[in-house]
C-alpha cells in the first residue's frame, strides 16, 4: 500500500507523461523523526516532587464522585487532545483494545463517599503507574463549588500498546522468539507465548505458555500460570528445564493496606536436549511449595495520626524437595540442588513514600522513587540436606533525595546461620547514587554509580562470593572467580538524545566497572582485580509494551573462559525501580540485586 502512494502518473504541457514523486512518504518520515525542544532540566525535572504533594489542600474533603478517562497509546499524556500519528497508527489501534473503564476501577482503593487522604491518592496513583500494561497515571481533584468541602475526583490513565514482540535469536541454527498480548481485550489480563527452534536440540522445538491476570475482582490479587519445555535450567542456565507453575499473590499495594502475601506451586525437571554426556549433564527433579502471608499493623493508627514508622509482620513457609539430585553434587552441600525447607518470620519497619520524577530509567515518562527507610528483620528456621539450622537476618534500606535532583540509596544486608556458632555469614554493604538530570543544549545527562562491598564468613551451604552479577563487574562470566571478599565499583553515564524516530527514543551510555575479589581461603595478596568497560545504545518506544532494547559492547581486560569483547543485545529490559513496600522474609543474598538497578 505503501508504494502505490508514493508515485503517481501526471501528463505535463508537452504531453508527456513523466513520474513525479509524492511527498506524502517523505511527508510521513519527516513526521517520524522528530526533535523535543518543550524539554528544559527545569520543566524535566518539574515532576521531582512529592507524590502526596498536589492532594494535600483538600485533605478531609468528602470525594463525591470518581470519574474514569482512558486513553489509548496514541495519545500524549500531556495534551490527550494531540493524537500521535505514525506510519502504521491506525492498523495498530485495530489491534489494541483500550484498557475497560471497569478494569480501572477495580484497581482503585480509593473510594466515594469517604475522606480524601493525600498518602492514600498518591499510593493509588503510583500502583496505577506499576501495571504492565498502563503507561502513565495521573489523579486530579477537582473541587465543587457548591460545596466546599467536597471534591470529585478524575483518574486519567494512558495505555501501552498491548501487543508484544520479543526476538532473541534468529539465526541459521537457532530461533526463539516471544509474543503475546499484555492487555488482553483491555481485561487486565496477558497470555505470552514462547517458541524455541533449534537444531542442536532434540526435540528442535520448545515452547513456554504464560497467562497472568491481574487484580481478580478488585482483591488485588493476581493468578498466574504457566508451562515451559525450554525453562532455564539450575546448572548452565540453558533451556533444558520442563516444567509448570501456579502462583496467587496479592502485594501491599498501599502503606494503609492490611494484607500481603503469595502461594506458589511448581514442578520441575531437567532434560537432556542438548545430548550432553552423562558426567556433563546434571539431572534432577524437583517440586516447589512457596506460600508467606504478611499483616500491616497500626492501619487505623495511620487513619488518625501520623506514625513515625509502620510496622508490617510476616510469615513464610518453603519447600524445594528433589526426587532426584545430580549425582555430580553427592557428599557436599550445594545450594542449588540440595532439598531445602524453612519457616521464616520477619518485620519490617518502614517510613517510606515516594518522589514522581523522571529520565532516571523511563525516557520522560513519570517515575516514582522512593524517600525513607525500610528494614526487615528476618528470623526462623532452616533445613539444607540434613543440616537444619537457626537463621537471622537483616536487610535495611536508606533512600535520601537531596532536594537538588540527587538520588541516594544506602543499603546493610547481613545474615548468618547458627550451629555450634556462626555459620554461612553474608555481609553486603554499599550505597547507589543518581545525579541530578543535566542539559547540554538538547541533550539530557544523568550519572549512575554503584559502590559495594560483601564478606562472608565460614561458608558451608551457600554459594561463594562471584563477580559475575550487578554487584560485580556485569555480564562477566568466569566459573573459576570466586572469592569471600568483593570490593566493586560501577559507574555509568546516560544520555537522552532530543530526537525520536516513529516514536522511538535513544539514550546512548559509557560505563565503567572494577571488582576486587579475594579467592577463598587464601590471602589478601592473592586478590585479583576484574574490569569492565564499555558502552551502548538503549531504545524505548514509550507507547508500546515492548520494554526497553539495549546494545551493550564490553571490554574486559582480563578475559577468563571468554573472550575480551563481549556483544550483548538485550530486547526486553524492564527499566523500573522496586517500588514495594515490604517482601516475603528470605536469605540474604550477596550475588544479586532485589532493587532491579540497571542490569
Amino acid at each position: 500500500m505503501l508504494l502505490q502512494h508514493s508515485v503517481f502518473a501526471q501528463e505535463n504541457q508537452n504531453g508527456d507523461t513523466t513520474v513525479k514523486k509524492n511527498r506524502n512518504i517523505f511527508q510521513t518520515i519527516k513526521k517520524a523523526i522528530t526533535r523535543s525542544t518543550a524539554d528544559s532540566v527545569k520543566q524535566a525535572t518539574v515532576l521531582s516532587t512529592k507524590s502526596e504533594t498536589p492532594f494535600l489542600e483538600y485533605e478531609d474533603k468528602i470525594i463525591r464522585h470518581i470519574f474514569i478517562r482512558e486513553y489509548g497509546f496514541e495519545r500524549t499524556f500531556s495534551d490527550t487532545a494531540k493524537e500521535i500519528s505514525y506510519f502504521g497508527t491506525r492498523w495498530l489501534n485495530k489491534l489494541h483494545r483500550n484498557t475497560r473503564e471497569w478494569v480501572v476501577r477495580d484497581n482503585l482503593f480509593i473510594k466515594e463517599n469517604t475522606k480524601l487522604n493525600p498518602y492514600i491518592v498518591a499510593d493509588n496513583e503510583r500502583y496505577l503507574r506499576s501495571l504492565s500494561y498502563i503507561q502513565d497515571a495521573r489523579i486530579l481533584v477537582q473541587p465543587i463549588s457548591s460545596h466546599s468541602d467536597t471534591v470529585d475526583l478524575i483518574v486519567i490513565t494512558k495505555d501501552l500498546f498491548s501487543i508484544n514482540g520479543e526476538l532473541n535469536s534468529a539465526t541459521a541454527r537457532r530461533f526463539k522468539a516471544r509474543a503475546g498480548d499484555e492487555n488482553v481485550r483491555g481485561m487486565g489480563q496477558s497470555l505470552f507465548v514462547t517458541t524455541l527452534i533449534e537444531k542442536n536440540r532434540n526435540p528442535r522445538f520448545g515452547y513456554q505458555i504464560d497467562y497472568n491476570k491481574n487484580n481478580i475482582a478488585n482483591t488485588f490479587i493476581d493468578a498466574s500460570v504457566g508451562y515451559s519445555t525450554i525453562k532455564h535450567d539450575l546448572s548452565y542456565s540453558m533451556e533444558t528445564e520442563t516444567g509448570w507453575y501456579v502462583r496467587l499473590s496479592r502485594p501491599l499495594v498501599s502503606q494503609y493496606k492490611h494484607l500481603a502475601g503469595s502461594i506458589l506451586i511448581g514442578r520441575n525437571e531437567s532434560k537432556n536436549v542438548y545430548n550432553f554426556p552423562d558426567s556433563f549433564f546434571y539431572k534432577y527433579q524437583y517440586t516447589t511449595f512457596d506460600g508467606w502471608a504478611g499483616y500491616n499493623l497500626d492501619v487505623n493508627k495511620l487513619l488518625t495520626k501520623k506514625l513515625q514508622y509502620k510496622k508490617f509482620v510476616s510469615i513464610r513457609f518453603l519447600k524445594n524437595q528433589f526426587s532426584q539430585s545430580p549425582f555430580q553434587t553427592a557428599g557436599h552441600y550445594n545450594f542449588r540442588y540440595d532439598n531445602r525447607q524453612a519457616v521464616l518470620g520477619g518485620i519490617t519497619f518502614f517510613k517510606q513514600k515516594f518522589y514522581k520524577t523522571n529520565y532516571i530509567y523511563g525516557f520522560g515518562n513519570t517515575e516514582d522513587m522512593p524517600y525513607g527507610y525500610n528494614v526487615a528483620l528476618t528470623t526462623g528456621w532452616y533445613k539444607q540436606a540434613d543440616l537444619k539450622r537457626f537463621y537471622a537476618g537483616i536487610d535495611a534500606n536508606k533512600y535520601v533525595y537531596t532536594g537538588n535532583g540527587y538520588f541516594i540509596q544506602y543499603f546493610l544486608r547481613t545474615g548468618a546461620f547458627f550451629k555450634s556458632g556462626m555459620q554461612d555469614v553474608n555481609l553486603l554493604i554499599g550505597t547507589s547514587l543518581y545525579s541530578r538530570l543535566f542539559l547540554y543544549r538538547n541533550l539530557k545527562i544523568r550519572q549512575y554509580i554503584n559502590l559495594s562491598y560483601a564478606k562472608q564468613f565460614n561458608r558451608i551451604g551457600l554459594d561463594p562470593l562471584n563477580v559475575g552479577n550487578s554487584f560485580g563487574v556485569r555480564y562477566f562470566r568466569a566459573d573459576s572467580a570466586l572469592g569471600d571478599v568483593r570490593l566493586s565499583l560501577y559507574s555509568e553515564t546516560f544520555f537522552f538524545l532530543g530526537t525520536k524516530i516513529f516514536g522511538f527514543k535513544f539514550s546512548p551510555f559509557a560505563f565503567g566497572n572494577v571488582s576486587l575479589l579475594k579467592p577463598e581461603d587464601r590471602s589478601v595478596t592473592k586478590t585479583g582485580a576484574y574490569y569492565g568497560l564499555g558502552g551502548g545504545l538503549r531504545t524505548h518506544n514509550e507507547n508500546l509494551v515492548f520494554q526497553t532494547v539495549e546494545v551493550r559492547l564490553a571490554y574486559f581486560p582480563r578475559k577468563i573462559d571468554q573472550n575480551s569483547f563481549k556483544l550483548t543485545f538485550n530486547a526486553n529490559l524492564r527499566f523500573k525501580y522496586s517500588t514495594n513496600y515490604v517482601r516475603a522474609p528470605d536469605i540474604i543474598q550477596v550475588n544479586s540485586n532485589i532493587d532491579n538497578i540497571v542490569y
